[in-house]
């Protein structure tokens, strides 16, 4: 129903221009970055009025208003400290964005675009500039026009009101039944039909979403031929439905590599993981074989490294993973300092005798990396080293980790092929209790090797610098991405021109195409 400036390109896994003419001029000028964009001639709203430099300027003042209900969507614009509207050309525009991040394109162009005549009909928040929206909020908080906007854009009727849901997009809604499903019809004469852009499609003449919370009920609903598409199907049903010939004699079945992960962390500023050799034999004990087979039936493949096997121009094919050997291990903890007892294994450190014990921790209702700690437990008592596993509410399992409060964690971890950004998750300066660097990987040499991939525009450099970067994270053994995962998800074998992605939602449900 609604559109970005950017999208991805299900077909091929591409950023390209959506409701803009071409991806944007980029600029750094001393602390800024200019980013700019035209929008389509074409471009237009339900009512043929065009889309402009207004509707995106709206946009973002919803988008960064104080008392506007939309907080996981703030942060993500929070970088656009301005917008600066083309005098002459109302479909041309400048964000005026704080420093550059490689990941400012996407992020810049990766936000829906709202009708600023449908949402804003008496122009409450037309005449406060998008400047006024950056830094503190408090002093808009009683802002009488913003205070009214807000009242107004964060009732009811604003959420599910046909009349006033309505993009630029090529469907509009014809039907919600909260909880049931929600009918989108296909728009006449839509504008998008007028372009060459193969990326923008509105096919079907009728899209009903089923929202089922329930597996087993969806997957019954699938067989019985009730849906044309499903994802997430668990790894076991997905088995089971490729040795039903039945099944598969009306559906095709897909496993997509994804761009998700689980990774291990080990807090590293503990004095019994300060050495690299210790954590390098943990990291032999780690089965991520049998994590594959028990945890996702094979639909996973295991990395050596934080980016994605599949995309071979930026992973480094010339590591190999750790695999599960005791020996090795065994190797590692003699060389790093440890004896062996009957007991377990023991090490002088800070004058003081410790014995070489685990904690695991993990977010509570994750099955996945519950059955991981498990399968770790029991490798790690191959060699006598207890091995304590804690699930955690997932406020306190945040808390903790950001608060160094953890020995060893197994998390999920969700990334993109568009940007390369690891800072804030593997700089020291994010290392700090509070920051997002949680199991204080990095070093001098680390931290200068991000900022260069940060900074890399030619992609052959930006590889070699990412394949480098690879190899260090391999021998430091802190943060050790064990595997991507595969989707899983079935679609009715009488569509064409699926779209079928390891990028969410996985499927262009838009493109879709009756075969002939």
């Amino acid at each position: 129903m609604f559109q970005s400036l950017l999208g991805v390109d299900l077909e091929d896994d591409q950023l390209k221009p959506v409701l803009v003419k071409a991806r944007p001029l980029i600029e750094q000028k001393d602390s800024v970055t200019l980013i700019t964009y035209e929008l389509r001639d074409e471009a237009s709203w339900s009512d043929g009025s065009p889309v402009t430099s207004d509707d995106i300027a709206f946009t973002l003042k919803v988008l960064k208003a104080p008392l506007v209900q939309n907080e996981q969507v703030k942060t993500q614009v929070a970088f656009i400290r301005d917008l600066v509207q083309d005098k002459e050309n109302n479909r041309k525009f400048t964000f005026v964005c704080d420093s550059f991040t490689p990941e400012m394109e996407l992020l810049s162009g990766d936000f829906f675009i709202i009708p600023a005549y449908l949402f804003d009909p008496e122009n409450l928040l037309k005449n406060i500039p998008v400047a006024a929206f950056t830094d503190s909020l408090s002093k808009l908080e009683n802002h009488t026009k913003i205070k009214a906007f807000a009242a107004q854009f964060n009732t009811p009727a604003y959420n599910n009101n046909g009349k006033i849901l309505q993009g630029s997009a090529g469907y509009t809604l014809e039907e919600w039944v909260p909880g049931q499903y929600i009918k989108l019809r296909q728009k006449e004469d839509w504008w998008g039909k007028n372009t060459n852009a193969t990326n923008l499609t509105a096919n079907p003449e009728h899209i009903t979403l089923h929202i089922i919370p329930d597996n087993t009920t969806a997957l019954l609903a699938l067989k019985n031929r009730q849906l044309d598409v499903l994802k997430d199907i668990p790894a076991h049903e997905f088995d089971q439905l490729k040795q039903n010939k039945d099944f598969q004699e009306d559906f095709d079945l897909f496993t997509p590599d994804s761009y998700k992960s689980v990774y291990a962390g080990i807090n590293s500023r503990l004095p019994k993981f300060a050495d690299k050799q210790t954590r390098q034999a943990i990291a032999y004990l780690l089965d991520i074989t049998n994590y594959i087979k028990v945890t996702q039936q094979q639909y996973a493949i295991p990395t050596a490294g934080i980016i994605p096997p599949k995309l071979t121009e930026f992973y480094n094919s010339d590591l190999k993973p750790y695999t599960f050997n005791p020996a090795k291990a065994k190797q590692l903890l003699l060389a790093a300092g440890w004896q062996e007892r009957n007991t377990g294994w023991f090490k002088n450190i800070n004058g003081k005798e410790q014995q070489l014990t685990i904690v695991v921790t993990y977010k509570a209702g994750n099955n996945i990396v519950e059955s991981t700690a498990l399968i770790f437990q029991q490798s790690a008592a191959e060699l006598h080293i207890p091995v304590q596993i804690e699930a955690q509410e997932g406020n306190l399992f945040t808390q903790n980790s950001r608060e160094h409060k953890f020995e060893l964690f197994f998390r999920p971890l969700s990334g993109n092929p568009f940007a390369f950004n690891f800072e804030p998750i593997l700089h020291t300066s994010h290392a700090a209790k509070g920051g997002t660097n949680y199991t204080g990987f990095g070093n001098a040499e680390t931290d200068a090797l991000l900022q260069t991939i940060n900074k890399a525009t030619d992609a052959k450099q930006k590889a070699t610098h990412l394949k480098q970067l690879q190899k260090l994270m391999l021998e430091e053994a802190t943060f050790i991405v064990l595997y991507y995962t595969k989707e899983r998800l079935a679609i009715h074998k009488r569509f064409q021109n699926t779209k079928v992605s390891g990028l969410s939602p996985n499927y262009d449900v838009s493109a879709f195409l009756i075969k002939k």
